[in-house]
């Protein structure tokens, strides 16, 4: 099985390695059949990336078994004419392709969109890359931290002595990298609605490096616009609020920390009362005069104090009886035994040879749906099987 069954009946060829593996990833999770293409022996590279192995030293990435995972995989040799001719003949039973690699690869190996087109005149190919189809980088070959550091979303240190923290050591994951895949699948839903309507398939594009640069709307348009944008009344120099404390992060008792969320008045008032602080609903945080910083660091201070007397947990407890916002800060291994978290069943688990293993279900809820779909096939493992089902191959074409 392939995840939900919201998608169940679409029928998308892949080729793809890496990050762009995530966009059939989460058409997979919704129910879609992703038929993923591969070079023997070694298939997509994202099989092996990463720090850990499961199961041994040459067992499969996490990656992998979370962007491969609920897929069908066929292996084939696309510079050969035979690998061609199959891919085409299996793109005319698909509705989207996904071209997952450097912007132009299919049409390098000529079986781009026009070829697609002319099998097919309804398929949708998404191409999914880092720089884009155009412009004088398009050639340069890239990695999630490339995103968001050419978007100046991502900070980048260049030390004078080793070790350098800025991007392989980073613990910042790299946004783009993993936004790229929820685009992308978005875009090309989107271009199969419109087919379905018009008869008429298109081609759509996801780049890296643009998803970086809209992620930060509030810096980049607000750029683009420096012009004819005036600074709003209400905030201190340095871009921040006057009442930045009531939406700061503090230490709590037992050495964790909680994130106060109160910069709506009701939810400042509230806390205040369950605390029994009302006098620091007299200290002016709206005001930005010379005298709004010490103000704040004051009100800063009194709630560092404050959350210091409860631990993490007795505080959350304070923010729902009290209607507080905010939430707890956690560390990846906190969140796993956090009881909100077990409570949304978020995990599911599958067998494998290293044991069972456990993995996060698809942010999407299908009311009435359970998740667990299949690990990630080995490379090649439905070859035969999809020759033969969809195309009509018989056993010597197979082999051919």
């Amino acid at each position: 099985m392939s995840g939900f069954s919201l998608l169940r009946g679409l029928r998308v060829l892949e080729v793809a390695q890496l990050a762009p593996s995530s966009v059939g990833g989460h058409l997979a999770d919704l129910g879609a059949e992703v038929i993923k293409i591969e070079a023997a022996p070694g298939g997509d590279p994202v099989r092996v990336g990463g720090s850990r192995a499961v199961g041994g030293p040459d067992g499969p990435a996490f990656l992998h078994l979370r962007w491969n995972r609920g897929k069908k995989s066929v292996a084939l040799d696309l510079r050969t004419p035979e690998g061609r001719t199959a891919f085409l003949d299996l793109a005319a039973h698909c509705d989207a392709v996904i071209e997952g690699m450097r912007g132009g690869y299919l049409d390098w190996l000529g079986v781009g969109y026009d070829e697609l087109r002319r099998v097919n005149p309804k398929i949708v190919l998404c191409t999914v890359s880092g720089m884009g189809t155009d412009g004088p980088y398009r050639g340069l070959g890239t990695g999630g931290p490339v995103f968001d550091a050419f978007a100046g979303l991502r900070a980048v240190d260049t030390p004078d002595d080793p070790p350098a923290d800025g991007v392989a050591g980073s613990t910042s994951p790299p946004i783009a990298m993993y936004a790229l895949g929820a685009y992308g699948a978005m875009g090309l839903l989107a271009a199969l609605h419109r087919a379905a309507a018009t008869g008429t398939g298109c081609r759509v594009e996801v780049a890296g490096i643009d998803i970086a640069a809209a992620w930060m709307p509030d810096l980049v348009d607000a750029e683009l616009n420096r012009d004819r944008s005036v600074h709003r009344p209400g905030w201190l120099p340095d871009g921040r609020l006057p009442d930045w404390p009531r939406l700061e992060a503090y230490r709590t008792k037992d050495g964790a920390a909680i994130l106060f969320g109160a910069h709506v008045e009701k939810f400042w008032h509230n806390f205040l009362t369950a605390v029994g602080r009302d006098d620091l609903a007299a200290v002016d945080l709206t005001g930005t005069d010379e005298q709004a910083p010490a103000r704040a660091e004051l009100v800063w201070r009194a709630l560092t104090e404050i959350f210091a007397q409860r631990t993490r947990a007795e505080w959350v407890e304070v923010f729902l009886a009290h209607d507080i916002a905010g939430g707890p800060v956690n560390t990846v291994t906190d969140l796993l035994t956090d009881p909100h978290f077990l409570a949304r069943r978020t995990t599911y688990r599958t067998g494998h040879d290293a044991g069972d293993l456990e993995f996060l279900v698809s942010p999407v809820r299908v009311a009435g749906e359970a998740f667990a779909p299949a690990l990630p096939p080995e490379v090649g493992a439905d070859t035969a099987t999809v020759l033969r089902e969809i195309t009509g191959y018989d056993d010597v074409r197979v082999a051919r």
